[in-house]
């Protein structure tokens, strides 16, 4: 039985302290669809103007939860606290699980910089069981390579498994919370259905083309599908060429409180974060070339 579709919601633009980005993620009128808490399509130019490292998003911190980014074009060169030092490139993932204290940066590698390259990306911010929020921070890289694989029965839709398990496939991103994670490219008539139990809340973000949901209709390029728990399949068909994230997850069920990039259970933790990002107990990070 086909899932229904409970909310469409058309990404929006906002100021990130400076920064414009499109939002689908939280609205007013959907905070979370737990265990996902922010959805975030960003698009942008660098310049060979001026060096990698003072462009792109600098050194800022985060406690209690994973924000994962996904590589749509360009690159993206991560450095953390923890000494990791990393360039994902288009179709890779850096998936860091923040635990108790990381501070990173997100810059454009000076390569993409050199070439004036632009750069586009989804951030998705998930959340984490109260049990592991104080956890060390962990770094994960998928290389493009690694990433599990299989295709729709019309072999027009190709799928990658960043996290979960899928059909006898093994995503290789360990998670904190159970989690299906799919990122998908489809040809013009591509159609695809997917198995999503009805456990597991679950939304579909289209970054590039437009589909066709089974059941609902056309969905247009930077929307955010949110579905309801009536059903364990999800159908799709492209209409032209397109791109998308699958994203679902069995909800966590735990009083969410955040501040900025801190995300715990009470007020008293996100004031001990704060505490402890000014203490320097989340590390430092001094950006090398």
């Amino acid at each position: 039985m086909s899932r229904k579709v409970r909310f469409l919601i058309p990404a929006y633009d906002i100021d990130m302290g400076g920064i414009a980005v499109k939002q689908a993620l939280p609205t007013n009128n959907v905070e979370q669809v737990d265990p996902f808490l922010l959805l975030h399509h960003a698009e942008f130019t660098y310049t060979s103007d001026a060096p990698a490292l003072h462009q792109g998003i600098g050194p800022h911190p985060h406690r209690g939860f994973s924000p994962v980014t996904f590589v749509v074009e360009g690159d993206v060169h991560h450095r953390d606290s923890w000494g990791n030092n990393q360039v994902a490139k288009k179709g890779e993932v850096q998936w860091m699980h923040a635990g108790r204290g990381i501070i990173h940066s997100e810059r454009p590698s000076q390569k993409l910089a050199d070439e004036n390259g632009k750069q586009e990306i989804i951030q998705l911010w998930i959340n984490t069981p109260a049990a592991k929020k104080m956890q060390e921070p962990v770094y994960q890289y998928l290389q493009e390579k690694s990433i599990p694989v299989f295709n729709s029965d019309d072999n027009l839709v190709k799928n990658k498994l960043v996290a979960g398990d899928y059909k006898g496939l093994h995503g290789k991103i360990k998670t904190e919370s159970e989690l299906l994670v799919i990122w998908s490219n489809a040809e013009n008539g591509g159609v695809q259905t997917y198995t999503v139990p009805e456990l597991l809340n679950a939304m579909l973000y289209v970054i590039k083309g437009n589909i066709r949901i089974s059941g609902y209709g056309k969905v247009e390029e930077k929307s955010l599908v949110v579905f309801d728990n009536s059903g364990d399949e999800v159908e799709i068909s492209a209409t032209a060429e397109a791109q998308f994230l699958l994203l679902a997850g069995v909800p966590i069920a735990e009083k969410v409180v955040q501040q900025g990039p801190f995300v715990m259970n009470t007020t008293t933790q996100i004031l001990e974060a704060m505490r402890d990002y000014r203490m320097g107990k989340m590390g430092f990070l001094i950006e090398e070339k």
